[in-house]
Order: C-alpha cells, then structure tokens, then sequence
C-alpha cells in the first residue's frame, strides 16, 4: 500500500509516524502502513456468499443463500487470539460480508477486544438502517468498490443497478458520519476511468480512495493478459499523482492511495527527486519505514473455511487452519518453510528483483504474480514497470 496523498503531496512526515513510537496498536490508521513491528492485519473473507458475480473476483464468489463454514461462536474465538496476539486490524471481506446476518456482531467484538474492524464490500446492500448499525458498533472503515461509472461497473459487475446501489451505500454511510472510501482495481477495460473516479470522489466528498493493481489470481487470473502493460501502468501511476495534485491544490485533499504494486513507491520518489529533492529524501525515510510488500508478514488471510494463506490473493498456498490451530501459533511457527522465508524474502528473490536497489522499500512486490507468471514464487514481479537503468544499484 502506497500513499500517494501521504508521499507525494506532503501530508505525511516522518516525525508523525515516529511520534507514536511505530508500533501497530498505537499508530492511527492513516499511519499504520509505517509500523515497524509489522504486526498483521488480517482479512477474513468471512464467506464466498455474494450478491454480484464480478468478473475480477478473486475469491471465486458463489450464491448469496446457502451457509457459512465457520460458525458465529468459532468466529468469536479466531477474532479473540488475533486480538491477544496484537493484529491491529480486522479486515471482514467475502464475497459479500453483508450476505452474512451475524457481521454487526463479529465487528463490535472485534472492537470490544480492541482490535480495529473495517469491511470490504460491494456497497449494495447498505441501506440507511445497515449503515446507522455499522457506525453503533464502531467501524473504523468502510471500503466500497467500483468499477467506474455505471456502465463500465454493471458490466463488471454482471448485476444492472448495482453502480446505483453502491453509490447510495456511500451516502447512508456518510449520512451517519461513518468513514468511507472507494476502491478501483485497474486493468485494460476500465483504466480510462480513473479520472471519473476521482470526480466521483470529488463531486460525492468521500475522504479516500484506492487504487489496486490487478493480481493474478482467482477470476483475476483469467485476466492475466488484461493487465496493463508497464508503459499503461506507469501512466496510470502518474496520472493518479496529477490527479491527488489537483485536489490538494483546489483545497479539497484527499486519501488517496495505489495498493498491490511497490513499484509504485520508488516511481513517486524519482518523480520527486526532479520536482523537489528536499521533500523526495523525506519520502525515501517514509518507504524505508513502509518495507514494500508484506504477504506473510504484515498482511495475512483467514480464508471462509479458516485455511491460513500469505494475502488474500494467493490461496493457492494454506499454512494451517485456525479452526485446528490459532491463527498466532500458525503465523510465528518457523518450521512452516515458505512462510519463514516470507518473514525475510529479499533474501530469496530473484530475476531483476534480486539486484533491485530499490528492493528494501518494496520488498519484491508481489510473489503470488511472479508464481502466476514465471511458475517460480522467487522470480522476479512481471508487474514491476521500472526500467533497468532505474533499479540499478
């Protein structure tokens, strides 16, 4: 996760981080990406139930009736270890999180063992009652996904009115003064609607918005070949900088973040190093604190039958099952050889990743691609856009 907002436009110091000591349960959340114990922040995708049936999916959604694998009570039990282990975040996700009726209270006990609880949901199914619960229980964040505007996300999303939906589901949140924000995953059929997505955020004043890069992965990796290439990413990059410009300039900042490529960091400090030098090392300090990808470390996942993976995205791996095993003894277990060396994997990559010198503040991006691609979890990241001349140490 790299803060655009944070990194290019100055919002963020080093000092603030600091500050708070850099450690994950006393950091505010806006600096959490800057903690140096690197404690995880677990998404659970809570069930594979889901209202759309989106294209880009990559939990592999089913059918909104039917039952979940973990129950309510083995739910409550998973939460409480990740709270005594010092998970800062709790991240319910699906499918749908929505879909499952018990979500308010697993979210309230999250908080109630202080730990913060935020969803990732399709914003569909947000109505005005839904939202006034969520803001009771104290939710930290809501994160609601588009596509782009209505026609680009209802073909997305395979389910017409669903743009409309989520866009009142943005409004009952901010009606009842609950924190929400928007995410984008780009590709090839939608990379041309990045600037409606910020005028969606500017028009709506919604605080926060992020941008992700496509992982190859679930229905994801059946659009392998709709990923941008590195010369559509790089502009895509740099137009999301101009555009976070433009709102801080017009007095109207924003949030505004890019999530699933690293590369992405060392592409803001080089932009800065020829605008402003001063403010390019600050924001060096800034990424060495960030440490670039963190599956397996700083991020994990609980999947909808409690198997344990590195990130929601590469499930293809499972370190154990929570309802066997708590998640804590799993996470810490160094006998679990692909999860040890996922503590420390500069040590292991290779390709160009290898003698990247910007390989500290990325941490080899992301080895779920690199495995997807090349068949090798150690190879370097096809998605890394930098040219050889700029990663050269």
């Amino acid at each position: 996760m790299i803060g655009i907002s944070k990194l290019y436009c100055g919002s963020v110091e080093a000092s603030d981080a600091l500050r708070y000591g850099r450690d994950s349960k006393t950091l505010p959340s806006h600096l959490l990406q800057f903690s140096k114990d690197k404690k995880p922040v677990v998404v659970w995708n809570m069930t594979r139930r889901c209202n759309l049936k989106c294209v880009h999916c990559y939990a592999q959604a089913v059918d909104p009736d039917g039952k979940d694998e973990i129950s309510t009570e083995q739910a409550k039990v998973i939460i409480k270890d990740l709270a005594d282990y010092g998970a800062p975040v709790m991240l319910f996700s699906g499918g749908e999180p929505l879909v499952r009726q018990d979500l308010p209270e697993l979210a309230s006990f999250a908080t109630a063992n202080g730990m913060r609880a935020v969803i990732s949901t399709n914003g569909t199914l947000i109505t005005k009652d839904k939202a006034r619960e969520l803001k009771q229980i104290g939710l930290s964040y809501v994160g609601i996904s588009l596509d782009g505007g209505e026609e680009i996300h209802d073909k997305f999303r395979k389910v017409p009115g669903s743009f409309k939906k989520a866009l009142q589901g943005v409004e009952n949140c901010q009606a009842e003064g609950l924190k929400v924000g928007l995410r984008f995953t780009i590709n090839k059929r939608n990379q041309g609607e990045i600037p409606t997505l910020f005028q969606i955020v500017e028009e709506l004043e919604v605080p926060r918005i992020c941008f992700y890069h496509l992982v190859y992965s679930g229905r994801g990796s059946e659009l392998i070949k709709e990923d941008l290439d590195h010369a559509e990413t790089r502009e895509a990059v740099h137009l999301i900088m101009d555009k976070t410009r433009e709102l801080f300039d017009k007095g109207k900042p924003k949030e505004v973040l890019t999530v699933d490529n690293h590369a992405d960091g060392p592409l803001v400090y080089l932009r800065l190093l020829k605008e402003d030098p001063e403010r390019a090392a600050e924001v060096k300090r800034l990424l060495d604190f960030n440490e670039g990808n963190n599956s397996g470390r700083g991020i994990g996942c609980i999947s909808w039958d409690g198997q344990v993976h590195p990130d929601q995205f590469w499930r293809n791996h499972t370190f154990g099952n929570v309802l066997e095993r708590p998640f804590s003894e799993i996470w810490d277990d160094p006998s679990i050889e692909l999860l040890h060396k996922l503590k420390d994997k500069k040590k292991h990559v290779g390709g160009r990743c290898a003698t990247c010198r910007y390989l500290a503040i990325c941490g080899g991006n992301f080895r779920a691609r690199a495995e997807a691609y090349y068949g090798d979890i150690w190879a370097q990241d096809p998605a890394c856009y930098l040219t050889d001349e700029e990663i050269k140490a």
